[in-house]
């Protein structure tokens, strides 16, 4: 399919130019009811998008459009006609597309020491294996596991390869002593460690008995914050952002190069670096969707914007260095040891239905299911409350792990001790 997509598009008068990027998907699925095997799958999908490119009026516009398996040769011809009416009432300012490079790559991955079926039921086991509690069980588990070939081609001698591999446990951890409390977990990997993977589900398990137990507090909690990977993600993220290409352009971003974004800091200074790929991480690349190099580049540096990173479309608008759109963070880690973190009380964020931070007004916050109280002594689950503050307040006052962690598309401090926050 992609090369008959290619083939027409070489032949198609009347546009400037050409992108096609296709992602084929092999997988492996293992379904499960309680420790029940109900339901094995195997699937292999090519999704295939093409973009047109069109030069008019001294301007420049793009259409994108989805090729099916269904289609014949006609149908695609009139689809890239579609995508090129399109582009002509389009009218960006011009830029040129990577050009001339070729090359294959794949993502280090321990994945490959398996055939496909033989992991997905090595992790399966390793995630039943945390099913040890009374009153606890899982009550279904999801087992996928993906090989990725991502391939990019343009009408400029772009030819790029990438083979990935990932895995996907979705499970739903259940408590029951009267009434039951299910919570949901999703974990992405690229490298299988059993004991990781069998503590992963632990701890949900743990979790889930908790949420179970835990009760509003009694009296309002006033101490330090603690912040988990999936917050940290959420917090430098939304930093980040401000510093792309396409938000300068745009005029959307909060602050600027040269900016001090942790101002009176009196805790760990941060820095931040946007990466290609990280180990372990599932958004890993060796180039991005335009088929270009994707290049490191540190963004922040001890709490001050330093550069700014990005896609070679704004670059070009803006007169930079692209770095290509990069999908990893990458943040360097504190001080904070495990002995200081437990030197105070402290309530801790397990599970939160998303970290709200905003910028513009000076805010972070979020309603927090499931939390931890930490009186000097032991961690006391606790739920229905909600944590608020200044943003500048909490960054100042914020102390990095001295651990390192992999979560998703971050990599950095394993938790972050947060001061002047509410917790209401």
């Amino acid at each position: 399919m992609r090369n008959r997509v290619i083939n027409i598009l070489k032949n198609t008068d009347g546009i400037s130019d050409w992108r096609v990027l296709s992602t084929r998907t092999e997988s492996t699925q293992l379904f499960f009811v309680h420790n029940s095997l109900e339901t094995v799958r195997s699937t292999d999908t090519t999704d295939v998008k093409v973009t047109v490119y069109l030069l008019h009026d001294g301007a420049m516009g793009e259409a994108t459009f989805s090729v099916y398996s269904s289609y014949d040769d006609e149908r695609i011809a009139e689809e890239i006609e579609k995508a090129r009416k399109k582009a002509s009432i389009i009218s960006n300012k011009p830029y040129t597309i990577p050009e001339n490079e070729q090359g294959e790559y794949a993502t280090a991955s321990n994945f490959t020491s398996y055939a496909p079926a033989s992991l997905a039921a090595k992790i399966a086991d390793a995630c039943f294996n945390a099913d040890d509690m009374e009153g606890g069980s899982i009550n279904a588990l999801e087992i996928f596991v993906y090989k990725d070939t991502v391939s990019v081609t343009n009408s400029r001698g772009i030819n790029k390869t990438q083979v990935k591999h990932r895995a996907m446990v979705e499970a739903i951890p259940t408590f029951t002593a009267g009434e039951s409390v299910e919570l949901y977990e999703q974990y992405n990997f690229t490298e299988f460690d059993r004991d990781r993977v069998r503590d992963e589900i632990a701890v949900k398990m743990r979790e889930v008995k908790d949420r179970y137990e835990a009760k509003a507090p009694e009296k309002k909690l006033c101490c330090p914050v603690l912040l988990g990977a999936p917050e940290l993600e959420s917090l430098f993220y939304n930093f980040a952002y401000n510093l792309n290409f396409s938000a300068v352009y745009q005029h959307s971003n909060a602050f600027s190069v040269g900016d001090d974004i942790q101002k009176g800091a009196k805790g760990d200074k941060f820095s931040v670096t946007m990466c290609g790929a990280v180990k372990g991480s599932v958004s890993s690349s060796a180039f991005d969707a335009d088929g270009y190099t994707l290049t490191d580049r540190k963004i922040i540096e001890d709490g001050r914007a330093v550069a700014l990173f990005g896609g070679v479309r704004y670059a070009q608008y803006l007169g930079e260095v692209a770095t290509g759109n990069l999908g990893c963070i990458s943040v360097e880690c504190g001080s904070l040891t495990d002995y200081e973190k437990r030197a105070a009380p402290y309530f801790r964020c397990a599970s939160m239905s998303g970290l709200q931070v905003d910028i513009y007004n000076d805010y972070i916050g979020g309603e927090v299911r499931l939390g931890y109280y930490f009186d000097g002594e032991r961690e006391i689950p606790v739920t229905g409350i909600s944590i608020s503050g200044k943003l500048s307040n909490a960054i100042a006052n914020m102390r990095l792990s001295n651990e390192t962690v992999t979560y998703e598309s971050y990599t950095g401090p394993k938790c972050a001790l947060l001061g002047g926050i509410e917790i209401v």
